[in-house]
Order: structure tokens, then C-alpha cells, then sequence
């Protein structure tokens, strides 16, 4: 995601073996606790890099690569907290901030040429990074990753995380021909976290 080689050669094997790209869903991404007292840096820097950086370039060179008027959709995983801030968790919180603002700019920018551009902001998902994030957060907070996860249920309207299949199915909405007017948004999937 940081190598524009590499990304070069990703997207020139796509093309090569299905002729042309018509949605691109980024979803790369890292976490990881950034503060003000970290003497390091460097984590700040790869999250930024992976995060946002990361996405730009690869929707770079895929725009290049689709076509005008065809269909194309641009899907861009950012979070809730691109809505609102966690203490802690400021490298994060910037990056997913900046997707939705470069979500937008994109939007206007390839709506010329028919290229719908959008964000998914999920809240608590399923997945690893989530265990990661609980890990992190039971740590800090000086409790059990157990009572961790109960809180961050209990702060959820829904009382529930989000399931992976479900973001998968909006994305599967978003990139649709249902969805073909919908451009430069940010959708929340969160059980209620935002309502932004």
C-alpha cells in the first residue's frame, strides 16, 4: 500500500488478466495506539502511510485504468472514528478522518466522468484488528479484554459489534447499479455509535 511499484505491478496484473477494473474497494488498513508522549513516531507514519497515503495511491492508479461512463466505483473504507475522536488512537482517527475528506474530493473530481466514489464507516467489526483493539484498550484501561468488549457493546445502541459479512454487503449495495447516484458519501454501519 506505501510502494507505488508495487502498486504499478498490482494493478497492471489485474488488468492484465481481466482486460479492466470496475471497483476498487479500498480496505487496507493498520491500527495501533499513537500519542502525544510516544517518543517514536515511526507508527504514526505507517499508519498515515497505509491508511490514507496508501489509498490515494492506489485509487490513483486504478482511476487511470477505468473506464469513463462504465460502471466504475470507488469504495473507500474508513470508520467512525473518522467521525469522532479515541483518545489514544490519533494516527488512526486522522487517517480514517482523512478518507471521508478524500472520499469527497475524489467524488467531484472523477464525477465527470461517471465514477461513483463513497465511504463505509464501520464501528466495532468482527475482525482481528478489532481483537487487536481490545487487547490495546483492555491494556491501557487496566481490565480485562472481557469487561473491555462489554463496554464497547454497552456503548453501541445496538449493544452488538458489527458482523464482516455486513459491511461486505453494503459494499456489494454501494458498488450496484441501485447505487448509481450516490456519490461523495460516508455511510455509517456502527449499530447506532454516530448518527453523523
Amino acid at each position: 500500500m506505501t510502494d507505488r511499484a508495487s502498486i504499478a505491478r498490482g494493478v497492471e496484473a489485474l488488468v492484465a488478466s481481466w482486460g479492466t477494473i470496475d471497483i476498487l474497494v479500498n480496505n487496507a488498513g493498520i491500527s495501533g495506539i499513537t500519542t502525544l508522549s510516544d517518543a517514536d513516531e515511526s507508527l504514526w507514519h505507517q499508519i498515515i502511510a497505509t491508511n490514507l497515503t496508501g489509498m490515494y495511491l492506489v485509487s490513483k492508479a486504478v482511476a487511470a485504468r477505468m473506464k469513463d461512463h462504465a460502471h466504475g466505483r470507488v469504495i473507500n473504507l474508513s470508520s467512525v472514528l473518522g467521525r469522532f475522536g479515541v483518545p489514544g488512537y490519533a494516527a488512526y482517527c486522522a487517517s480514517k478522518h482523512g478518507v471521508i475528506g478524500l472520499t469527497r474530493s475524489l467524488a467531484l473530481e472523477l464525477a465527470p466522468r461517471g465514477i461513483t466514489v463513497n465511504a463505509l464507516c464501520p464501528g466495532w467489526v468482527e475482525t482481528a484488528m478489532a481483537e487487536q483493539g481490545i487487547a490495546n484498550g483492555a491494556r491501557a484501561m487496566g481490565i480485562s479484554e472481557a469487561e473491555f468488549r462489554k463496554q464497547a457493546e454497552a456503548a453501541v445502541p445496538l449493544k452488538r459489534f458489527i458482523e464482516p459479512a455486513e459491511v461486505g454487503a453494503l459494499a456489494v449495495y454501494v458498488a450496484s447499479d441501485e447505487a448509481a447516484g450516490m456519490t461523495g458519501q460516508a455511510l455509517n454501519l456502527c449499530g447506532g455509535a454516530t448518527m453523523d
